[in-house]
């Protein structure tokens, strides 16, 4: 896997990124961008579990982009409580993916405004893949998620997540009758689980929507 930094513009100004790909030089299947965890309790980029999300999807033949939310490292601007995290992704996803095949991906605070940036793109664009992983469904308005992308979404909570309830994220699920993958034993950072996480993700990729 070969990583390289970008610095992007954004809403509030710049935007730090890290674009990973492939490194066998194969053809890409598209672009995944990756949303942290909250900012103001330490999320950023180089969390572990949004640092497995993007190898999964490296693995699986994609470039994946994570970011660093407004406030947050080299980043410009302070915490908007989602909307402006929200223009911060759109951003990303306008600069880096202009065209072509897209994913979605966000863990916790970024399972949120991943869930809310699917939901704004998908008039104008059909993201191929979407995974929520510790998606805040107890802290915030997690978007829901449009039904002809609901194949192509996977959820994943850990059933004993002491952040966001598991209940939390069903009563979110089931009106829309939107499947969760449930972690048994699995906590809200995934401690000792993340390479099943990573084959979770690998497994929902290898899908063709």
């Amino acid at each position: 896997m070969q990583s390289q930094r970008l610095e992007l513009e954004g809403p509030a100004g710049a935007i730090e990124a890290v674009r990973s790909a492939p490194d066998d030089g194969t053809q890409l299947r598209g672009t995944a961008v990756v949303a942290h965890p909250h900012p103001q309790f330490g999320g950023t980029m180089d969390n572990k579990v949004v640092q497995t999300l993007a190898r999964a999807f490296v693995m699986a033949g994609f470039a994946a982009v994570r970011f660093n939310f407004r406030g947050v490292g080299a980043s410009a601007g302070a915490y908007d409580g989602g909307r402006g995290e929200l223009e911060d992704m759109l951003a990303v996803v306008q600069q880096v993916v202009p065209s072509g095949p897209l994913a979605v991906a966000g863990f916790s605070f970024g399972a949120f405004v991943a869930s809310q940036a699917l939901h704004a793109l998908w008039e104008e664009r059909t993201p191929t893949h979407a995974v929520l992983v510790g998606a805040a469904a107890s802290n915030f308005d997690v978007a829901q998620v449009p039904e002809p992308a609901r194949m192509r979404t996977l959820v994943v909570h850990g059933e004993h997540d002491d952040v966001v309830p598991l209940a939390a994220v069903f009563d979110w699920a089931r009106p829309q009758l939107l499947p969760v993958t449930v972690v048994p034993g699995g906590a809200h950072f995934f401690h000792g689980q993340l390479p099943l996480l990573r084959a979770l993700v690998g497994r929902h990729l290898q899908a063709v929507f």
